[in-house]
Formats: structure tokens, sequence, C-alpha cells
């Protein structure tokens, strides 16, 4: 296959037409010169990489909005990514297709045209130039050749513009009767002297002066029907004056007259309007008194309903609250069985107790702010049925450690088998802040003293915490430290089961 290169840009094929119709061809059509998109002659055939052949103007088109499928290559069956996709820049320019088409001998398709040559010549020297082309008038869009349309236009055309020869103003053909009718120009001739071509705009004042002109008789409204010279109508009025006065008194006898009945008339209509109208307001307020009766009625309907409704309705909302109880309820339950189960999974039975503290920046700020000052480990056991233990811990101090040690203490908890435990407390108790690599633990240890309350068999939930007010000083936290890490510090406590 040829060199591929790029596809000329659309705006240099802005002049390009699709393929020139098959019906040119002098000789037998041949596939290989036909588009495969527009199905007609190839009018500057473009080859794509998938070998097909293309009008630039069709192919242009075709990949203006993207990469399309061959529609021959899925046709033939042929169809294969990538080749056979088209897009901008995968297609050249064929010149040996180009000037084979060109070659092609080539006839007119007009009727009654006799050219002949080559398509390059069609398309060079006689497309779009043939007098025997068939083409619409620009004004009526009447299809006529185009050796036919410039007599056409000046002669023919219902739709073309003439120029009025008294006026001079233009109109349309089809409209000449239209325009002679009000022209303000147009000669006309008076119907008293016979004078002529006096302008229509002037006919109006040469009558009021043509003395010639004919005008009915002023006594025509009351009955003269005779029509008089101007300069002779105070004769006829002389001549029949009888006659106008005769006329003038039945004219007012008959207005009188007909006046008069004209008043019965209007008073006779006024009153059975009026009947008519009583007539049609008394039915009306019938209707209306019925539709309030049963408004009424129905508003009373209404009214037990809502009371009904009401009641219900307090009915309701009492359960709802009772439902809201039940459910605060179930759900403060649901808080200490997940407080419960929280504690019993971070419960230990062998004495030995870590204590993880995360968020260790925003509990020490609320210890300092007075908000949350103590916080309460999860308890543990030195077994199963043993004593029941926790941590109670003051990140800003607490007592003698208050504002500048951490102060941490051991708490005694009521349990299940308090019974059956030897009573007082005794066992050793070591607290630790864990060092997270391992070096330097804090620890603190201490012995009960069997005489405190802190020791005795618990009468509450948990006796008096005991232990360590100035377990570690603040400053060693407040230093960069292997203590907090992640903003979490962890606390150790082992109870010695000697003895148990």
């Amino acid at each position: 296959m040829a060199a591929q290169e790029p596809s000329p840009p659309p705006s240099s094929l802005e002049g390009n037409k699709p393929g020139f119709p098959k019906k040119i061809l002098a000789n037998k059509l041949q596939d290989k010169h036909l588009c495969n998109i527009c199905l007609k002659i190839l009018r500057r055939p473009f080859q794509a990489q998938c070998g097909h052949r293309f009008c630039s103007y069709c192919f242009n088109k075709a990949v203006s909005s993207g990469p399309q499928k061959c529609s021959a290559c899925i046709k033939e069956d042929i169809f294969e990514e990538p080749t056979s996709i088209l897009k901008k820049g995968c297609a050249f320019p064929d010149n040996a297709a180009k000037r084979e088409v060109e070659a092609l001998e080539a006839v007119c398709i007009n009727e009654e045209c006799s050219w002949t040559g080559t398509i390059k010549e069609y398309e060079a020297n006689h497309e779009g130039r043939c007098d025997f082309r068939i083409l619409p008038c620009r004004s009526c869009k009447e299809l006529l050749r185009a050796n036919e349309l410039e007599r056409h236009n000046e002669r023919e055309c219902p739709e073309r513009t003439l120029n009025c020869k008294y006026c001079k103003e233009p109109f349309h053909f089809k409209n000449i009767k239209a325009h002679d009718e009000i022209c303000p120009k147009y000669p006309m001739i008076c119907e008293g002297c016979a004078k002529k071509k006096i302008p229509r705009e002037k006919y109006v004042d040469h009558i009021k002066l043509c003395t010639k002109f004919r005008t009915p008789c002023r006594f025509h409204v009351v009955g003269c029907d005779m029509t008089v010279e101007k300069e002779k109508i105070h004769d006829h009025e002389q001549a029949c004056s009888y006659e106008h006065l005769n006329l003038l008194l039945h004219f007012i006898m008959g207005i009188k007259l007909h006046s008069e009945k004209t008043k019965v008339a209007e008073l006779s209509r006024h009153c059975q309007e009026l009947e008519l109208k009583v007539s049609t307001f008394e039915n009306i307020v019938c209707v209306l008194n019925r539709e309030m009766e049963r408004s009424a009625t129905t508003m009373e309907a209404y009214n037990r309903q809502h009371r009904l409704d009401q009641d219900k309705i307090e009915i309701l909302n009492n359960k709802v609250r009772q439902l809201e109880r039940t459910v605060g309820l179930r759900d403060l339950s649901i808080v200490e069985m997940e407080a419960k189960m929280r504690d019993m999974s971070a419960a230990t039975y062998d004495g030995v107790f870590v204590w993880k503290i995360s968020d260790f920046s925003k509990k020490r700020q609320d210890a300092v702010a007075g908000r949350a000052p103590a916080m309460f480990s999860p308890a543990f056991y030195t077994n199963k049925y043993g004593y029941k233990m926790c941590l109670r811990i003051y990140l800003n101090g607490d007592g003698t450690g208050r504002g500048t040690h951490l102060s941490l203490f051991f708490v005694v908890m009521r349990g299940h088998s308090d019974a059956l435990l030897k009573w007082p407390f005794n066992q050793k108790v070591t607290l630790m802040l864990l060092d997270q690599n391992n070096r330097e633990h804090i620890i603190d240890a201490f012995r009960p003293d069997i005489s405190s309350s802190s020791f005795q068999r618990p009468v509450s939930d948990m006796n008096i915490a005991s232990g360590c007010p100035l377990f570690c000083p603040l400053s060693k936290l407040d230093t960069k430290n292997s203590y907090i890490r992640d903003d979490t510090i962890f606390i150790k406590a082992i109870v010695d089961l000697t003895g148990l």
C-alpha cells in the first residue's frame, strides 16, 4: 500500500462536492469508480488504509464527528480493527484513481444537451454552466432551464416586479389590478364634463368644482331620487318645491309614528326581560337555599368527624409518646449492653490488664479544661471468679499532682463472687506507663493498706480509688518521648496473684 499522508484539513475542501452522478458516464459503469459513501462516481478520490476509496468531501464529512467504521469493510465482511476505522489523518489522495476517473468519457445529464467529453472537462468547463440545467426561479420557485430564466424573469414570472407607469412605484405583476385601484396617479374620466386623464388623487377636488357633475338632490334622504347637474340644482329645487315639502311631511310623520311604536315595543320588551330575570332569581334563591341546607348538614357531619379524628389523633399521640419512651429505654439498654460488651471484650482474668488510651491530646485538653478530669478503664479480674478491679486516671493530675503530674489510681469494684473471696484485698499492685520502644517503662507499685476502706469488701459499685497521685511528671509527656505514639498511650496494671 502506498505511504499514508494526512488528509487535507477541511478548510481546503470547502469548495468540494460529493461524487459525480452516474448518468454522466458514456460507457459502462465500474464499481471501482464509485465512492463507498455517496455511491456516486469518485470526485477527488481518497484511499483509506483499508483500501476503499471515497470522495474527499464524503470522507472528511464522515470523520468530522470522530472515527467511523468503514461500511464497505462491514458489507464485504472484512472488517478488522484498526485498519477498517476511518479517521482524520488515515487516508491519502489517490492520484492514480483520480487520473483514471477524470479520463472517463462523459455526457451531459441534462436533456437535449449534446455536450460530450471527459469527466475532467465536464467538471472544469461544463458542470454548473450548461444552458440546459434545471434551476428554480428565485421569485416563484418554478423549475426552468438556465437559458430560459432571463426571459421568464422579464416576461412570465408572476412574482416579477414592475414599476407603475403612472406613479413609478414597484409592485408584483400579480397585483397589477389591485395597484391600479389604489394608484394615486391613475388617470380617471369625469362623469360630468368628460375631462380625461385626471389623476385619482385630484379627482375629488375636480368633482367639487365641476358644474357638469351630476349629484343627488339634497332631498334624496326623504325620497327624492333625482340626480342633477350642479349648475342646475337650484332650478330643480324651485321646480319641485311642492313635491319636496310633501316628501318631507310624510318622512316626519313616519319618524314620529315609528318613534312611538319603538318606545312601546322597547317598554314591552324591557318588562318581559324583567319578569324573566325575577323568575330566574327566584329559582336561583330556591337552589341556594337547598344548597345552604345541604352544606349545613354536611358541615355538621364534618364537625362530628373532626371531633372523632381529634380524639383518635390524641390516642395515637399518646401511643407514639409511649412508644418513644419505650424506644428510649431500649436505646438506653442497648447503650448499656454495648458498654458492658466493650468492658467484657476488654476484660482480662489473669490480673494483668493493658489499657489503651487513644486521642490523648484531646482527652488531656478536656482534663485541663475540667470537662472530663478523670477516666475509668474497663474492669479486669484476678480470675473468672476473682476480684473485680479497674483503673482511674487523671490526665492533668489529682490532689498533690494536679497540674504537674499524671495521676493513676487502682479501684476495687463490687463483683459477683465477692462473698467467696478473702477480705480485705491484700494483693500487691504494680502500675506502669509503657515505653512504646520497650526501653524505659515508668513503674510504681504498692501493697494495699488493709485498714483502708479502699480495700474492704465493696458495699457500692466501687470503692474509693487508691494509688499514685504523682505517678508521672507531665513534663515527661510534653517533651519528645516514646510514651506517646500516634496520639496514644498504654497503661499496664499487674496484680500479684500470690496466695490466691
